[in-house]
């Protein structure tokens, strides 16, 4: 058995590789050091993402490389969406510092969480054999579960890490149960295995399309599409802010790198069958997540059930790349729902950036209200909120618009004009959540007199995200050509 071990390319993984033994090294620091240099947690954090970053730059390859047994891929797709990982857990990181320091959960183990949780995304966005995509599922999962609980004393945090648990472990069990379902029909686990038997016809179909659908029930729960909707509100609302910051950005990434490698590089065959179940899925969340979201006064909340809406709109795109046997416009349609969740996580970190800059120690400014006369305290933050908020209702000209207009040109291309219609429709509806907090921001009187004491890095961050949500919507076509670039190359 042992001469015929052939020892894997490590050189693919590196980034991997690095992270994981900067985790165990901030891990002996963090021991080393006590409660002195407390700084000292946070720099190796974000130095080790840029080491990550580095590497990944520097390993960067066009060609399509497969190692440890074909279990592991680096291809151009993964290697742009660990980018975007990267600099969205770095952003995430410099926004909650302060709010962390102010209450006292600045701990070395948030920081080891959340590269573990960085570590389970860059798995899944490399995964090429189903038992690596759920090892990278469950090291996200269970990195996420603990750091919604970070905050012991919190009687909702605790609730919210409960039922996160056990919705999570209810959603890994589908997932796992659709994956052996495949196993069985296919007979092997490798992705590219199962797209060649599915090409080829040997497959059992039956067993393969019930397979599918706890594929897809997986799949939903992590982006938290209706019905597998439930932990999103409470747990968004539930966890610390900086936590809700971190989950509500960089792990749509990685679930949309599971949609890709899973439905279309595994089971693209099936496209027609999985299609039809991501547009009731789409329909779904974006009725239930614009129409749930009016009754919000809870910020977090209304975020949450926006997030929900979002990730309609993205499986809209994923749902239009095959009409029948045309398979036409699949590029278009798979670049355009990657370029949607990489607009949507540009907005959302910005916003929860908006609530951690407004909280301070005994407060959080997680309620609408929290943000009347904005304008008058803070004239330049209030323009950065309205322009979010502009956004994420799809108003010209910022990057929120152009996403949901190349979703809605490739739904109408392909011939779903009555779902197109109806998410306009919706989206109309979203606007008046969206402008209610503008309004609260520009008409109403200010409730709290407190000066924003947020540190001078976190302004200039949240600023500069918040212009780039600006710039990206009159210049879009730079990050569409990245997309198509990193695609092109994959596909």
């Amino acid at each position: 058995m042992l001469n015929n071990f052939v020892a894997p390319d490590l050189y693919p993984a590196a980034a991997e590789i690095f992270l994981l033994v900067m985790a165990l090294v901030i891990l002996l620091v963090d021991l080393a050091i006590g409660a002195r240099n407390r700084w000292l947690m946070p720099f190796l954090t974000v130095a080790s993402l840029v080491g990550a970053a580095a590497i990944t730059v520097f390993t960067f390859s066009e060609q399509t490389v497969l190692t440890f047994s074909n279990m592991f891929v680096d291809d151009a797709l993964a290697d742009l969406l660990k980018l975007f990982t990267y600099l969205s857990v770095i952003v995430v990181l410099i926004y909650s510092r302060d709010y962390l320091k102010q209450r006292s959960l600045d701990k070395g183990e948030y920081y080891l969480l959340v590269l573990f949780a960085t570590l389970g995304m860059m798995v899944m966005i490399s995964a090429s054999h189903l038992l690596t995509m759920y090892l990278g599922v469950e090291l996200l999962s269970l990195s996420m579960y603990a750091l919604v609980a970070i905050d012991r004393d919190s009687p909702r945090a605790t609730e919210a890490a409960m039922k996160y648990f056990v919705l999570g472990a209810l959603a890994s069990g589908l997932l796992l149960y659709g994956m052996s379902m495949i196993y069985g029909a296919t007979g092997t686990l490798e992705i590219g295995g199962i797209a060649q038997t599915v090409y080829h016809g040997a497959a059992n179909k039956q067993v393969l399309i019930f397979g599918l659908v706890f594929l897809v029930a997986g799949i939903a729960f992590k982006l938290g599409a209706v019905p597998f909707h439930m932990w999103i509100p409470d747990v968004y609302h539930g966890a610390p802010t900086a936590i809700t910051l971190l989950l509500g950005s960089a792990p749509k990434l990685a679930a949309f790198a599971m949609v890709m490698r899973l439905l279309v590089y595994g089971l693209f065959e099936l496209a027609v069958q999985w299609q039809s179940m991501l547009l009731i899925l789409a329909v779904l969340s974006i009725a239930l997540g614009n129409l749930a979201a009016i009754a919000q006064t809870n910020l977090k909340r209304m975020l949450a059930y926006s997030a929900i809406s979002h990730m309609g709109f993205m499986l809209l795109a994923m749902m239009s790349g095959v009409v029948g046997d045309n398979r036409g416009p699949a590029f278009a349609a798979y670049t355009t729902a990657m370029y949607y969740t990489v607009a949507y996580v540009l907005m959302s970190m910005a916003s929860f950036g908006m609530i951690l800059l407004l909280s301070r120690a005994g407060f959080e400014s997680e309620n609408i209200d929290d943000f009347k006369g904005l304008n008058k305290r803070s004239p330049w933050f209030a323009l950065m909120m309205l322009i979010l908020m502009f956004s994420m209702a799809g108003i010209p000209f910022f990057i929120g618009f152009f996403a949901k207009f190349s979703v809605l040109a490739i739904v109408v291309a392909t011939g779903h004009v009555p779902v197109a219609v109806f998410a306009v429709l919706l989206s109309l509806v979203g606007a008046f959540y969206y402008l209610r907090v503008v309004k609260v921001m520009y008409f109403d009187a200010p409730t709290d007199g407190a000066t924003i004491q947020a540190p001078f890095d976190m302004r200039i961050l949240l600023s500069v995200n918040c212009l780039a949500v600006a710039l990206l919507g009159l210049f879009p076509q730079s990050v569409i050509v990245l997309c198509q670039f990193a695609l092109s190359r994959s596909l």
